[in-house]
């Protein structure tokens, strides 16, 4: 046995989500869903690289106005 195992050690978190999710079987779906919104995007490589090539390098003491 290893000194370090401690098999009957949960975090509260651990355990508040294991509760929540019982509580609301549905959750992982309604995440995956929420995640699908805002994330999993398919790029348009073409309009991406369009948008690289039109960058402008920013020059150094960008608030200095006064050149001199």
């Amino acid at each position: 046995m290893s000194f370090f195992r401690r098999p009957d050690y949960r975090s509260d978190t651990t355990n508040f989500l294991n509760d929540l999710k019982k509580q609301n079987p549905g959750l992982s779906e309604q995440q995956v869903a929420g995640r699908a919104l805002l994330w999993d995007k398919n790029v348009n490589q073409e309009v991406w690289e369009d948008l690289r090539a039109g960058r402008v390098d920013q020059k150094p003491y960008v608030y200095q106005t006064n050149p001199s």
